[in-house]
């Protein structure tokens, strides 16, 4: 099994009525209350668990889409 490099940091997977999938860079998933996440939580947002709760973290959640864009244009251009 991977390592996992930021333990407090996952990505919102998918929601599901009144729960959240989370996803982190194992694969691993973990479920939790739709409600304790942020309001504008979305698909896709990377999410920080802090003391105050879960956190979207806007400038990772960035750099992960531009990622995925690059590799769906470049998967294009084949």
């Amino acid at each position: 099994k991977q390592k996992r490099r930021r333990p407090d940091m996952w990505v919102l997977d998918r929601l599901e009525e009144q729960l959240a999938v989370l996803e982190d860079d194992t694969c691993t998933l973990q479920t939790v209350a739709r409600s304790l996440l942020p309001p504008d939580a979305r698909e896709g947002d990377v999410l920080e668990q802090t003391a105050d709760g879960w956190q979207i973290n806007a400038a990772e959640t960035a750099q992960r889409r531009a990622r995925i864009l690059a590799r769906q244009t470049k998967l294009r251009k084949k």
